[in-house]
């Protein structure tokens, strides 16, 4: 995975970073780091099966996980922004799907909003955060789903959720819309503005795991599917923090391309 940061402000500070702040390996292909000032981001991420038809989108299961720690301790420089880019072999289906209207599950508990859209659920995972709980640094990490949502402008959408009880009583929506992107490396473009949390929380930790299979007129479907045609499926992550900050690169994950029988 390779990654560079950017500030904003300071643009001689932001060119010393882009080059010597590229990300190191931690733990494989799969894995990377990068630290700016205090501020570090570890991620990684994959999906199977990784034999897929060089030439037909195959069903796929993708998976990922970023943590955000402050060395110094306390919490780290608020998330703002993710966006997250698709390979171009990759392709998203969801024609047939149900969908997750956000008022069905604006007051629901993570198991009501489960029961309430069933046939809606793409991927589940959790989301973890700092709070400052009368004066005292306190994590918590709840669980999360991830909807098939209505379309907005004519794009699918993604409805995240999650339900909490400290450090109040509270339950978090988030609508992802997910654009179809024309020519360049990447098919798909997910935008997710991070939500205010009480009590001054800052995100620190977020994962999931995407992939639903579904009958539609009689075939079965997949709402993530893949190709293998160049051997690498890229996924690329873009980071905008409070203060400006920036971190940015490209998750790449080999494939191996099965050919069509003779």
């Amino acid at each position: 995975m390779k990654m560079f940061s950017s500030r904003k402000t300071r643009r001689a500070a932001v060119l010393t970073a882009c080059t010597a702040l590229l990300a190191l390996s931690v733990g494989g292909a799969d894995a990377a780091l990068i630290k700016v000032g205090n501020l570090v981001l570890k991620a990684e991420g994959g999906f199977k099966p990784s034999k897929l038809s060089r030439y037909d989108h195959e069903p796929i299961d993708f998976h990922g996980h970023a943590n955000l720690i402050n060395t110094q301790g306390g919490a780290p420089t608020p998330l703002e922004e993710m966006r997250l880019e698709f390979d171009r072999d990759g392709k998203l289906e969801t024609r047939g799907l149900p969908v997750c209207p956000v008022g069905r599950i604006a007051h629901a508990t993570v198991d009501g909003a489960r029961r309430k859209c069933a046939g809606a659920i793409i991927g589940t995972g959790h989301v973890g955060a700092i709070f400052d709980l009368f004066g005292v640094p306190t994590q918590a990490r709840v669980r999360a789903t991830l909807f098939n949502g209505p379309r907005k402008r004519g794009d699918p959408t993604v409805v995240g959720h999650t339900f909490t009880v400290l450090p109040t009583v509270r339950t978090y929506v988030a609508v992802i819309p997910i654009r179809k992107l024309k020519g360049g490396p990447y098919s798909y473009r997910a935008t997710f503005d991070v939500p205010k949390l009480a009590a001054d929380g800052v995100l620190t930790h977020i994962d999931g795991r995407i992939g639903r299979r579904y009958e539609y007129k009689g075939s079965e479907r997949s709402y993530v599917s893949s190709r293998c045609t160049t051997g690498v499926i890229r996924t690329h992550g873009h980071f905008l923090f409070e203060d400006g900050t920036i971190m940015d690169g490209t998750l790449e994950k080999p494939c191996t391309p099965v050919p069509l029988l003779p």
